[in-house]
């Protein structure tokens, strides 16, 4: 039996403004509102505004957070100081990957308050497996998918437009951390993150304040450039980006090692954690014998690569794409894909993608495609 998606704090606001909805993960969300490459552009060289909350927030608190989330996640959560953030991932015992996260310090030094922000696809699943292992912790989990709206301003011009709208410090919040402040007149949680590749901010507020926030920002980005961006964008963003989605570069079938972000688990850590061992047999084999590599793929002609397309050697299939995009800042089509260790290197020769049966010449490059000048 279908259930009815969601539907954001936003949805009528996306419906007045034209935009293509799509269901993401059981969400209604905006896919476009009028042109990707506009939205991407937009992006790269001013700003654009996005709703993300379909994101999944999941709160953590009580005496032994810090402890009980070292254990449950790869990264070391007990050296994340008050008012930052850290990028990790919770994997099964065998080491594949469950979801990657985001895990924010929130709360006073004496009283530690954790936020973990799951993909909308693996929320459930992800709290589902804190409430599986906080047993035996003096610490609580609490699913607060419904008590917030995420919104998210991206682009080089997006600091110019959150200084119109927040008194905060915006120049002492570096990238990777979170503070409380009010913004349009809403409090909220004015996070430095993104998935873009660019600066921006990522705004945590109560779903009643989200229209507010919305219209405040779209007009103060005005002069900006600023344009509404839905997820159609965001993901040729995050591949030019060289960042990972879960379900394409990340699947429980892969180890952090498998996906080229190993040091993202710290086994140095005090206490056991979930998958330990089968990381460290992981980590061994990466370093010697690596089954494959992610590496990025730049198309010499026209024809997209899309994630399950054979990418062929010598007339053998050496890899797979996991993701495939025209890219607006390149201008040819590009892709990441996991292909066997002695192809990996940037420049090899004679790789190509099975396009529909035709072997489409592609150059093998490091990730990422596209780095902003800081």
């Amino acid at each position: 039996m279908s259930t009815a998606p969601r539907l954001t704090a936003l949805d009528a606001l996306h419906r007045s403004l034209g935009a293509t909805m799509t269901d993401f993960a059981g969400w209604d969300m905006p896919l476009r509102y009028a042109s990707e490459r506009d939205e991407h552009n937009a992006v790269r060289t001013r700003a654009g505004l996005f709703d993300l909350s379909h994101m999944g927030e999941i709160t953590v608190t009580g005496p032994e957070a810090a402890a009980f989330l070292s254990y449950a996640l790869v990264g070391n959560i007990a050296t994340i100081g008050s008012g930052r953030a850290r990028y990790t991932m919770i994997v099964q015992e065998d080491g594949g990957i469950v979801d990657d996260l985001i895990v924010y310090r929130l709360g006073a030094a004496g009283t530690p308050e954790y936020m973990v922000v799951a993909n909308a696809g693996n929320a459930q699943t992800v709290l589902d497996a804190l409430t599986a292992r906080v047993e035996g912790f003096d610490a609580e989990v609490r699913d607060d998918r419904d008590a917030y709206a995420l919104l998210a301003v991206q682009g080089p011009e997006s600091p110019a437009i959150m200084k119109a709208v927040t008194d905060a410090d915006l120049d002492g919040l570096k990238y990777y951390a979170g503070l409380p402040g009010t913004v349009a007149g809403v409090p909220a949680l004015i996070a430095r993150t993104g998935y873009t590749g660019e600066d921006g901010f990522e705004l945590f507020v109560a779903p009643e304040h989200a229209e507010r926030l919305w219209r405040a920002l779209t007009e103060a980005g005005a002069p900006h450039g600023l344009i509404p961006c839905g997820l159609s964008c965001r993901d040729t963003l995050r591949l030019e980006a060289g960042m990972p989605l879960y379900g394409h570069e990340l699947t429980t079938a892969l180890t952090p090692f498998d996906a080229g972000l190993g040091r993202v688990v710290k086994f140095e850590k005090e206490g056991d954690f979930v998958g330990r061992e089968a990381l460290k047999a992981a980590a061994e084999r990466a370093e010697t014998a690596p089954p494959r590599k992610l590496v990025g793929l730049v198309a010499e002609g026209r024809r997209v690569p899309r994630a399950g397309f054979s990418v062929v050697a010598d007339g053998k299939v050496i890899g797979e794409v996991t993701s495939g995009a025209p890219s607006p800042t390149l201008g040819k089509p590009i892709a990441m894909a996991y292909v066997d260790a002695a192809f990996a290197a940037p420049g090899t020769e004679g790789v190509g993608v099975d396009i529909r049966g035709t072997h489409e010449p592609y150059e093998v490059v490091a990730l990422p495609f596209y780095k902003r000048q800081k």
